[in-house]
C-alpha cells in the first residue's frame, strides 16, 4: 500500500485549502486566482473556468476578511426597514437578498420604529459602527437629520419609496396607484366608494399611505363625487377586517372598498363573508401590493411587483459600487391592475352616492 499517498489523502481532507493550493492546481499565479474568483481584472474565460474548477475540487472558499483587506470592501449592504412582519417588506427583502447574494454580498438588517431615540441609535451609531459598503432604505420617511447622517456614511444610498430629493430613490407613483384603483371602481359604475387606509395625520405627509389616500380623493373629486369616506386602519388583515366591518354595517354602506394594501383588502373580504355579504355581488373590493395570498381570495389588486422593487434597488447599489454615477430624485417603478374577480358592477338599485348620510353614522369614519 502506498502509505505516502494515503497520508496525503488524509491531509487533503483534514486541512483547509488555501489560495496557493488553488493556484498550483490550476497552474496559475495567486494573483490570477484572486482576479478569477473576484471577477475583477482581466482573466480569460478558459483560465477562469480552470480556476473555478480547481477551487471547487479543493473546497476552497474565499476568506471574507482577506477579501475585505484586498478590496477595501466589507461585501455587506445595510438594509433599513420599518417592519419585518409585513408581507411587502419581507418580499422586498427577498428581492434584495436574491440580487446581492448572487454577487457575493451579505445583508445587515436594521428595523426602525417611529421612536426618535431608536432611530438615532440606528442612524448615528449602528450604521456607522458596522462596516457596510452601501445602504438600502425601504419605505422610510427620513427627516433632514437622518438624511444627512446617511449621506455622511459616504457610501451609495438607495431608497425604495419615501421620496427624498437628496437620495437615489426608486418608487411606485402611489398617487397614480390610488387614482388607478379608484378609477377601476368608478368605471364599473360605483358611486358609493370608501377607502381603508391612512388616517388624517398620516396622510398629511408624502407617505405611501397618504399618497394612495390622496389619489382616491382626487379621483372621486374629478368624477364629481364630493362625499368621500375614509376609514383608518393599520395595514394588517385584522385592521382591514375591523375597518370593513364598521363600513359594511353602516346604515348606508358602500358598494365598493379600496384598501391601501392587499392585507387590509383580504381582511375586508373576510369581514364581508362574516356579515353574509357576497364579493363582488354585494360589495366590490380592491387592494394594492400583489400579495401572494391574493389569488386564493380572487382579489383584484394593483400589483406593484414588490420582489422586483428589491431587485432593482440591489442592482442600483451594485452599479454604484462598480462606479456608476449615483442618481438623484426619482426612478419610477411599474404597477399594474390585476383583475381577479373581487370587483364587479354594483346592483343598479344602489348606484346612488352617499347623499344625506349622517357624518357620524359609522364609528371612526373620516368624511372628506
Amino acid at each position: 500500500m502506498d502509505r505516502g499517498g494515503l497520508s496525503r489523502g488524509i491531509l487533503n481532507r483534514e486541512t483547509v485549502a488555501g489560495i496557493d493550493d488553488v493556484a498550483r492546481a490550476a497552474g496559475v499565479s495567486t494573483a490570477t486566482v484572486s482576479r478569477a474568483l473576484s471577477g475583477r481584472g482581466p482573466v480569460s474565460t478558459a483560465t477562469r473556468d480552470r480556476v473555478l474548477a480547481a477551487a471547487d475540487r479543493l473546497g476552497y472558499v474565499v476568506s471574507a476578511a482577506a477579501s475585505s483587506l484586498a478590496t477595501g470592501r466589507a461585501r455587506a449592504v445595510g438594509v433599513v426597514v420599518p417592519f419585518l412582519d409585513r408581507w411587502f417588506f419581507s418580499t422586498v427583502l427577498a428581492g434584495i437578498s436574491d440580487a446581492l447574494v448572487r454577487e457575493g454580498y451579505d445583508i445587515t438588517l436594521y428595523s426602525v420604529s417611529a421612536d426618535p431615540t431608536e432611530r438615532r441609535r440606528v442612524f448615528d451609531d449602528h450604521l456607522r459602527r458596522r462596516r457596510i459598503d452601501a445602504v438600502i432604505t425601504v419605505a422610510l420617511e427620513l427627516d433632514a437629520e437622518e438624511s444627512t447622517s446617511l449621506r455622511g456614511l459616504d457610501v451609495p444610498i438607495v431608497a425604495i419609496a419615501g421620496p427624498n430629493p437628496l437620495l437615489t430613490t426608486l418608487t411606485v407613483d402611489d398617487l397614480a396607484v390610488g387614482r388607478a384603483a379608484t378609477e377601476h371602481l368608478l368605471e364599473l359604475g360605483h358611486c358609493r366608494l370608501a377607502h381603508i387606509g391612512a388616517d388624517a395625520a398620516t396622510a398629511a405627509g408624502s407617505t405611501v399611505p397618504g399618497l394612495r389616500r390622496r389619489g382616491f380623493l382626487e379621483q372621486l373629486a374629478a368624477a364629481g363625487i364630493a362625499d368621500a369616506v375614509v376609514e383608518p386602519a393599520d395595514f394588517t388583515i385584522e385592521g382591514g377586517s375591523a375597518a370593513a366591518t364598521r363600513l359594511l354595517t353602516a346604515e348606508h354602506r358602500p358598494t365598493a372598498l379600496f384598501a391601501a394594501s392587499d392585507e387590509m383588502a383580504i381582511g375586508a373580504i373576510l369581514a364581508a363573508r362574516e356579515l353574509g355579504l357576497r364579493v363582488p355581488d354585494d360589495v366590490s373590493i380592491i387592494g394594492v401590493d400583489g400579495h401572494e395570498l391574493g389569488r386564493w381570495f380572487s382579489l383584484t389588486t394593483i400589483d406593484q411587483f414588490a420582489r422586483g422593487q428589491g431587485a432593482r434597488a440591489a442592482e442600483a447599489v451594485l452599479a454604484a459600487l462598480d462606479g456608476a454615477e449615483p442618481g438623484r430624485g426619482l426612478g419610477t417603478l411599474p404597477f399594474e391592475v390585476v383583475d381577479r374577480g373581487s370587483t364587479a358592477a354594483p346592483d343598479p338599485r344602489v348606484r346612488r352616492p352617499f347623499e344625506g348620510t349622517p357624518a357620524a353614522s359609522v364609528t371612526g369614519r373620516s368624511r372628506e
